[in-house]
């Protein structure tokens, strides 16, 4: 005796119906009847984009273990769902064991900065491959992605240290310069300022000596019977008084006869007159 039964299959879902253990049709979402127990659905099966993410370790070139994580995204297609569901027993299996072969066979080809630098490339030699081998097994490969590449822990803290150094080298080589071009530009403007100090030194000094020549002529002119040497005293004296003034303002005791002022205009008429005699001679 047969029985008529509802089955319902969900929406992205495909149903596989046996008939005595036979496979009888495919049955696609929503309200089906079926004759109960001559039919029966065995299962359905998913039409949603799946993900499968597989960890894989292996050594690249330069003998450095490393864990790659492969993101592979998947789903069934509906006209071969029969394939899917007869043919493999355990898809999720059988990924992972392409990608191993895959990941396995690319990666110890590479060094480490390599590796890390050429993921787009094994993520598209796994899916080249996974794409191949699944579709026969009614799977379509969506997308691969390697979404991790992680060395030992050791390793990485080496790879860090080396880039710290570098960049503590860099940042001294720098800061060398800076130095440098610090100590330049200091240099080139106490120079500047010793040379400025050199002509105010000058222009006071010949700003002085022209006032004493327009004082002398000034007072010789004026006073009658006063030579140039009798103004050149009194200019002296003058001038020695005010240095003993400036040097009492600072509370310095500085040891002092007058007599050396006269003593100090004999040096200076002596040294005259022996250049104008060399001069004339």
């Amino acid at each position: 005796m047969c029985l008529c039964c509802f089955v319902c299959v969900r929406t992205q879902e495909v149903g596989i119906v046996e008939d005595l253990g036979q496979f009888k049709r495919l049955i696609d979402p929503g309200l089906h009847c079926v004759l109960y127990p001559i039919q029966q659905v065995a299962g359905t099966l998913s039409l949603r984009i799946q993900q499968l993410d597989v960890a894989c370790e292996t050594k690249t070139k330069d003998n450095v273990f490393i864990r790659v994580e492969v993101a592979v995204q998947y789903r069934v297609i509906t006209e071969s769902a029969y394939d899917a569901f007869y043919r493999l027993s355990d898809p999720s299996g059988q990924i992972q064991a392409y990608v191993f072969d895959v990941i396995r066979s690319t990666v110890p080809r590479m060094e480490l900065d390599e590796a890390f630098a050429s993921k787009k490339e094994i993520a598209d030699a796994t899916l080249h491959q996974l794409e191949t081998v699944m579709k026969d097994y009614g799977y379509e490969i969506l997308n691969t992605l390697v979404t991790d590449l992680s060395p030992d822990a050791r390793v990485k803290a080496s790879m860090n240290e080396i880039n710290a150094s570098k960049r503590l080298k860099e940042a001294s080589s720098h800061k060398a310069e800076a130095d440098k071009v610090q100590q330049v530009k200091a240099a080139e403007a106490d120079a500047e300022a010793r040379y400025l100090s050199g002509l105010g030194v000058a222009r006071q000094r010949k700003a002085i000596v022209q006032g004493l020549q327009a004082s002398i002529s000034e007072f010789s002119e004026t006073v009658d019977g006063v030579g140039s040497k009798d103004v050149m005293d009194i200019l002296v004296l003058t001038q020695y008084f005010d240095t003993l003034g400036a040097v009492g303002a600072n509370n310095l005791i500085l040891e002092h006869e007058p007599a050396s002022v006269a003593s100090l205009q004999n040096q200076v008429s002596k040294t005259l007159k022996t250049r104008k005699t060399g001069f004339l001679s």
